[in-house]
């Protein structure tokens, strides 16, 4: 069941004007691939999902599937406070051609463990493909315990979990419930090499926007065996990861493609420009990783 092994990108959403820019888009897909990207999510966090219509949503998913056209698996975000419309999205995103789904834990409203085993289970028994919980508290206000992932993990559908805690602690004791063919991917860029050493199966990144190569190859080498080196790129990665979430996701990576010349700098209110210190420091670690020639 498990979608992919490696790195998969949490893509961005490019506007222009407004609208989804659907030709930068196609480019975007293109290079990730060329790069060597496993996996492509449309949809998440760093996509902006928030603040599209269910009819941008649908369109995006189907889309990147199309253009995609199987050379790597896609994930369409499908996760929502209400359960209902969880399982109409997922639904439509399967009929989109998505190759799986990714579920981040009601919001706002919250629930309890009880709750939330109930709502991922009547998602997955309302879909026929692979199903992958999102557990980031720092965003819903939800987090998904072990106890809860040790009973979601025997439902047929739901493959894995994207662990965005922060929590190495928790991430261990995950890894202690589930067996070896439920995929642990790492939520936080900045953790990846530990989560793998959790028996890990990837990573669903937000640095892999401007660096999918070195995503790619950092999780290949711990896999193949090669800890020294991936434990090397992990570290070069961090200032890079850290400017990157100078202010809220995805405002730093979209003005970071921006500088290095791969989308228009646009968002969906109420995200907005970040400011300028926050620009300058973004345009210095992309220097000193040789992403760009020249800091703002």
């Amino acid at each position: 069941m498990a979608l992919f092994t490696g790195a998969a990108v949490a893509l961005v959403t490019p506007f222009k004007e407004g609208n989804i820019a659907f030709d930068t888009l196609e480019k975007l897909i293109d290079w990730q691939i060329a790069e060597g990207i496993d996996g492509i999510v449309s949809c998440g966090t760093t996509g902006e999902a928030s603040t599209l219509s269910d009819e941008e949503h649908i369109e995006m998913v189907r889309f990147t599937v199309e253009h995609t056209h199987g050379r790597v698996p896609v994930l369409g975000g499908a996760g929502s406070n209400d359960t209902k419309h969880a399982i109409w999205m997922s639904q439509q995103l399967e009929k989109a051609g998505a190759d799986g789904l990714l579920l981040v834990t009601p919001y706002y409203n919250k629930c309890t463990q009880k709750g939330l085993v109930s709502h991922y289970k009547a998602i997955a028994d309302s879909v026929n493909i692979p199903c992958i919980l999102y557990s980031v508290a720092s965003r819903t206000g939800v987090n998904i315990s072990p106890a809860a992932v040790s009973e979601l993990c025997t439902h047929p559908n739901i493959a894995g979990i994207k662990e965005a805690s922060g929590d190495i602690s928790q991430v261990v004791e995950i890894a202690r419930y589930v067996s070896p063919d439920f995929a642990l991917y790492s939520g936080n860029d900045d953790m990846v090499v530990p989560v793998l050493s959790m028996g890990g199966s990837g990573t669903i990144s937000t640095v892999a926007n401007v660096i999918p190569k070195d995503t790619h190859e950092m999780v290949t080498a711990y896999l193949q065996g090669h800890f020294n080196k991936a434990k090397e790129m992990q570290i070069r990665m961090k200032s890079l990861i850290d400017s990157l979430f100078l202010e809220v996701n995805p405002i730093p990576v979209k003005a970071a493609l921006n500088m290095m010349g791969l989308i228009e700098k646009e968002y969906r209110m109420p995200l907005c420009d970040p400011d300028n210190k926050t620009l300058y420091k973004i345009a210095n670690e992309l220097k000193n990783y040789g992403l760009i020639n020249n800091t703002i």
